[in-house]
């Protein structure tokens, strides 16, 4: 178990974020381990993930993985909520070589001796990949197949993903006010609970690992494809850092005539019934826009009629409208989901 020390300064310096980079690398160790993906869209994955590995040096960026080590250096810290690939990518470029071929080292030397991974157990041998990696271009190389592979793989789905995670932090950010801590960790993930002013964390680590905060807060990131795990960072780079499951992000995994009630679907239409689902947290008209793939006038013209009928009402936050279901529209999706 891993057991974070929180202060007051802890309270006050904490601080939610949205990481592209780290993003990109669950995907790739996903693909790689053969790993469960998003319904809609893993035959493309896949294909795409076979065609990147013959063309790019992307198994270089595989060797540095495994489910306990990775280098901090292709999957950079996030800074705040206004994170983008091009941001990540800028500052994975300007790695000094030195650093580079520090962390490399290390990720090669903690790979487990009996690894089921070719790439990594060829990495860690004198092989022409090894040669690959202790090239003096080994940044560029690395972060030209990580640009590829966003491009490639993550970049078409990736407005809807961050809005989910945006939408998450919304949500999140309403438990801590309306509730405070101790329900807001604990409403992140089963594995997390708030304990004597402590978040505990479960299954991450063997033995008892306590960690203090010392004042700088925790980083908390919301995840689209750790789900259904959760993660954390204790050392290196990153600040200390819980990454979780973003809330309604398992609806990614299911096939798109699950994703709204059939009953639902047959009285009001399926655009309105897969906003009446999305709406289980409050949500802006571009957050559902995004992460249903409809136009922002489609779903401002539904929401439209959903308010007209009493399902949903809208409240202002700052410069933001929230929509959510009222009452009604909670009996109703209830209803059809039985």
């Amino acid at each position: 178990m891993i057991r974070f020390e929180v202060g007051t300064e802890d309270l006050l310096h904490s601080r939610f974020a949205i990481a592209p980079a780290f993003e990109l690398g669950s995907l790739l160790r996903l693909l790689a381990g053969g790993g469960r993906l998003p319904t809609s869209s893993a035959s493309r994955l896949r294909s795409d993930f076979e065609s990147l590995l013959r063309e790019t040096d992307l198994d270089l960026v595989l060797a540095l993985q495994s489910d306990r080590v990775g280098a901090d250096f292709v999957a950079p810290p996030p800074v705040g909520l206004a994170q983008s690939w091009e941001d990540d990518l800028a500052v994975i470029r300007a790695t000094p070589l030195p650093q580079a071929r520090a962390e490399i080292a290390y990720c090669l030397a903690a790979q487990p001796a009996a690894s089921t991974s070719a790439t990594a157990t060829d990495a860690a041998a004198d092989t022409p990949m090894r040669a690959r990696l202790d090239a003096p271009d080994v940044v560029a190389r690395l972060a030209e197949a990580l640009d590829r592979a966003w491009r490639v793989l993550l970049a078409p789905d990736w407005r809807r993903l961050r809005a989910i995670c945006e939408r998450d932090v919304v949500h999140r950010a309403g438990v801590l006010g309306r509730a405070g801590w101790s329900t807001a960790i604990a409403d992140l993930h089963t594995a997390l609970r708030w304990h004597d002013d402590g978040i505990e964390v479960s299954g991450l680590s063997a033995g008892h690992h306590v960690i203090p905060l010392d004042g700088s807060g925790l980083l908390l990131v919301p995840s689209a494809f750790i789900w259904p795990h959760a993660a954390a960072h204790t050392s290196g780079d990153w600040p200390k850092t819980l990454i979780y499951p973003a809330r309604g992000i398992a609806a990614l995994w299911e096939t798109p005539e699950s994703q709204a009630p059939g009953a639902l679907t047959d009285l009001v239409g399926r655009s309105r019934a897969l906003i009446l689902a999305a709406l289980e947290s409050p949500a802006g008209t571009t957050h559902l826009a995004r992460s249903l793939g409809m136009t922002t006038g489609a779903v401002g013209d539904h929401l439209a009629v959903l308010r007209r009928a009493g399902l949903v009402q809208r409240a202002r936050d700052g410069r933001v409208v929230l929509y959510a279901r009222t009452a009604v529209g909670d009996a109703l999706v209830a209803a059809t989901n039985g």
